[in-house]
């Protein structure tokens, strides 16, 4: 944990993005780390949690954190918990809450909201374009006899 806590400062004081961090540990050993660089690399998705997943990912060879345990310096935002749910890690550790990170900016209570409402009431209208060939990746995927489920 200590380690993510100074990621999430680190990162910060370098002009990374906010100030949170996350390290991925297997068999006592980091794996994966990441400070939020969602300002360095212009990409709203590069949280601490997702910049670490994909690198522990990739030292892994593997596409799961399988007897893996995180640790954020942040309780996780909702995109963040999706990552970290299909990542599938043992446990996940960490340090400040949602409610200390909303406190200095970073409320994420809206997205939480919005996931209640309907398609037509949300911020962002979401709107679905129904077409006949959408389906066909999907059947093939269905009849599809070497497939790896994750």
């Amino acid at each position: 944990m200590e380690k993510a806590i100074a990621l999430s400062k680190t990162g910060m004081e370098a002009g990374k993005g906010g100030p949170f961090g996350c390290v991925i540990v297997k068999d006592g050993e980091i794996i994966g780390e990441g400070s939020n660089s969602v300002l360095d690399q212009l990409d709203p998705t590069a949280h601490a949690e997702v910049v670490a997943i994909r690198a522990a990912c990739r030292h892994l060879q593997s596409f799961q954190l399988e007897g893996c345990t995180l640790y954020t310096s942040c309780e996780p935002c909702p995109m963040c918990l999706g990552a970290i749910y299909w990542a599938r890690p043992e446990a996940v550790y960490y340090a400040n809450t949602k409610a200390d990170a909303a406190a200095i900016g970073f409320d994420d209570q809206f997205i939480y909201e919005e996931l209640d409402k309907p398609h037509e009431g949300r911020k962002i209208p979401f709107k679905r374009l129904a077409l006949p060939q959408a389906g066909e990746a999907f059947r093939a995927w269905a009849e599809k006899e070497d497939k790896k489920v994750y």
